[in-house]
C-alpha cells in the first residue's frame, strides 16, 4: 500500500503531531478505563486503527466518540484526572458561553501551538483552540419515528446554523446558491437569540431519546446518531448494535473502537480501503503550521 504524503504548503512535523496525539489518547483511554467509561475511536482514527493498524500517515487528528452517559461520566472527572498538558474544553466555554465554534467537546494539547493565517479567529476564542486537539462526539438515540428521527437530526443542524450568528465572522464563499440563502436565514435569527439558550435547545433535543430510553427501556429503534457532528454529518446513523466495542490494535497499543466497524466505515467512507490520490494526502486540522512545545504554559 503506498502511503505516500504530498507535502505543499504545510510547515510542522507529522511525526510530533502523531506522537502527541496518542498521548492524547493514551490518557483519555486510561482514565475511561480506570472509571468503567465506555468509549469508541470513531471516523479518521478508527479508519486508521483498520487501514494502517495506527495514524493515517497523512492525518493530524484523532477523533473519539461516547455515548451520551458515558461522556456525562466522562465530563465530570475529565480535568480531574487529565495529566499535566492537557484539557477538557466544552463547546459553551468559549468566551463565558458568548461565542461559538461548534458543539464539540475537546480535549487540548496545551503544549502546542496553532500558527495559520486565521491566527485572529483563533485568539476571538480566547486561545482554547491553538492547539493540537482530540475530537469527542457523542452518540444520542433517534426515535422509532423515522419521519421523527428526520426532524431531530433536521433540528441540529438548524440548532448549529443559529450558533454559527455567534461566531466572530463567516467565510460566506463556502456556500452557494439556496444553502447560502438557508444560512444566512438562520444567521439572522440566531443573533436574536442568547447562545446559552441555542445551546440549552440542542442538548435537550439531541439527548431526548437517550433520556427516554434510560428511564423507560422504549421510545427508540436501536439506531443512534452522532448529535455534535458538523451539519454535513448529519446523515450517519449507526444501529446500536454496531457499537459494541472490541479492540484495535493502534500504534502498538490497544484502543476500544466498534464491533461492527466495517458497516461503520462504509457509511462515513464508502471505499475505505482505496487511498485518496496523492495530491489530496494533506493534513487537513492543524492549519498551516503547528508547533509542539517542551513544555506546557
Amino acid at each position: 500500500m503506498n502511503n505516500t504524503v504530498e507535502k505543499t504548503d504545510w510547515n510542522f512535523d507529522l511525526e510530533k503531531i502523531h506522537k502527541a496525539n496518542l498521548e492524547i489518547l493514551k490518557a483519555i483511554r486510561d482514565i475511561c478505563e480506570k472509571h468503567n467509561i465506555s468509549y469508541l475511536i470513531d471516523s479518521g482514527t478508527l479508519l486508521g486503527a483498520v487501514r494502517h493498524k495506527g495514524f493515517i500517515p497523512w492525518d493530524d487528528d484523532v477523533d473519539l466518540c461516547f455515548r451520551r452517559e458515558e461522556f456525562e461520566k466522562f465530563k465530570a472527572i475529565a480535568n480531574l484526572e487529565l495529566p499535566k498538558g492537557m484539557e477538557l474544553v466544552l463547546p459553551y466555554e468559549y468566551r463565558n458561553g458568548e461565542s461559538f465554534y461548534d458543539f464539540v467537546p475537546r480535549v487540548v494539547y496545551l503544549n502546542s501551538r496553532r500558527h495559520s493565517e486565521n491566527d485572529e479567529d483563533m485568539e476571538f476564542y480566547e486561545g482554547k483552540l491553538n492547539h493540537l486537539w482530540v475530537d469527542l462526539f457523542i452518540i444520542d438515540r433517534l426515535p422509532s419515528d423515522e419521519t421523527e428521527a428526520k426532524l431531530m437530526k433536521l433540528k441540529q443542524q438548524i440548532y448549529f446554523g443559529l450558533g454559527m450568528a455567534h461566531r466572530r465572522k463567516l467565510d460566506w464563499s463556502k456556500y452557494k446558491g439556496l444553502q447560502k440563502l438557508e444560512v444566512m436565514v438562520l444567521v439572522g435569527v440566531g443573533k436574536l437569540i442568547s447562545l446559552k439558550t441555542i445551546f440549552k435547545w440542542q442538548d435537550k433535543s439531541a439527548r431526548k431519546y437517550t433520556d427516554l430510553y434510560s428511564e423507560q427501556k422504549s421510545g427508540t429503534n436501536g439506531k443512534s446518531f452522532f448529535s455534535n457532528y458538523q451539519p454535513d454529518f448529519q446523515y450517519c446513523t449507526v444501529e446500536d448494535a454496531w457499537e459494541e466495542p472490541i479492540q484495535f490494535e493502534f500504534e502498538g497499543e490497544k484502543f476500544t473502537g466498534p464491533k461492527e466497524w466495517d458497516k461503520v466505515l462504509k457509511m462515513l467512507y464508502g471505499d475505505y480501503m482505496k487511498l485518496p490520490p496523492v495530491e489530496k494526502r494533506q493534513p487537513s486540522h492543524s492549519g498551516r503550521e503547528l508547533e509542539i512545545l517542551e513544555e506546557a504554559d
